[in-house]
């Protein structure tokens, strides 16, 4: 009985057509993950750190001590909004809440970077696959009808070789969907603090001795 090679590579050269388009996919997939992984580290924490921090101050009528502990603070999207409310302090509190809006949807769109393309892949993947099996087997039938011979025996290597494609699109598309739901989950849990920081701190300077009309 003849061994069948299932050899990474060799499969990846059977699969033809597709096989290629999904590998650049994959490493693709790898790339945004890794990046997204090094850029979203340790926003959560920072923000509820610099939160706990600032509000406290403000409430006691530190402007000068919580502005410190804003510019001070690592570099991260809530030093960033926290900055730009403190600088506008002056401001109506319909107007920080303005404030706060638009800088955190600046934020929360750098945090979802590239995401698109994580879904863009995990829908399409799937049917590249798809795509390559079909003309796989379009070849073993042609092969077929050029051999003048049929039967299970005649196509069956082809189909096999074809099926890879759809093997490995699925593969590609669900672990690129899983990763996208995983980093939105986390843009939007991003977001969420943000907000509620951001709604401490307006409260904070809006309450008497909030630092309004300190200089």
């Amino acid at each position: 009985m003849e061994t069948i090679d299932l050899d990474f590579w060799t499969l990846i050269r059977q699969g033809a057509i597709a096989t290629y388009p999904l590998l650049a996919c994959s490493i693709l997939v790898l790339a945004i993950t890794l990046e997204r992984l090094w850029s979203l580290r340790g926003i959560m924490a920072s923000t509820h750190r610099l939160t706990e921090k600032v509000v406290p101050l403000l409430s006691g009528g530190k402007r000068p001590e919580a502005e410190a502990a804003v510019d001070g603070h690592a570099p991260c999207p809530a030093r960033r909004v926290f900055r730009d409310l403190l600088e506008h302090r002056q401001a109506s509190v319909e107007h920080l809440d303005r404030i706060a809006d638009e800088r955190q949807f600046e934020e929360v769109q750098g945090a979802g970077s590239y995401l698109w393309i994580l879904g863009t892949i995990g829908a399409a993947a799937p049917f590249i696959g798809l795509f390559g099996t079909v003309v796989g087997i379009i070849r073993a039938f042609h092969a077929m009808a050029i051999a003048g011979t049929g039967g299970f025996a005649v196509v069956a290597a082809g189909i096999s070789e074809a099926l890879i494609a759809t093997a490995l699109g699925l593969a590609v598309g669900i672990t690129a969907l899983v990763l996208y739901n995983y980093f939105q989950a986390r843009v939007d849990r991003i977001d969420a603090a943000l907000r509620i920081g951001s709604a401490r701190v307006i409260d904070a300077v809006a309450a008497p001795g909030g630092g309004r009309g300190l200089q």
